[in-house]
């Protein structure tokens, strides 16, 4: 089985996307998650049997949680200590 993943981005979560193992179907997506997620945007259709990797996650957990769960959420990696005393630094300015 082939295995094709919906691309969504997160309006409201910068760096917060959702992958949908069917295209539109929100069904498996718990409400809660779907309300702190806010209006999602498409964003691409991702053909993962042709890609050994991807950027950011696990390739094989994202795969796995679209046969077991139906979708897979991709939270942005936590900030680098450093970056953040800089980011923090700067909001005082």
């Amino acid at each position: 089985m082939r295995c094709i993943a919906q691309f969504i981005v997160a309006k409201r979560k910068e760096g917060t996307y959702l992958y949908l193992a069917e295209k539109d179907k929100f069904d498996d997506v718990p409400e809660a998650l779907m309300k702190s997620f806010g209006q999602p945007e498409f964003a691409m259709i991702i053909d993962l049997d042709k890609r050994e990797k991807l950027a950011v996650v696990d390739i094989i957990k994202v795969k796995q949680s679209l046969q077991e769960e139906g979708f897979f959420v991709q939270l942005p990696p936590p900030p680098d200590a450093a970056l953040q005393t800089i980011r923090n630094k700067n909001e005082k300015l």
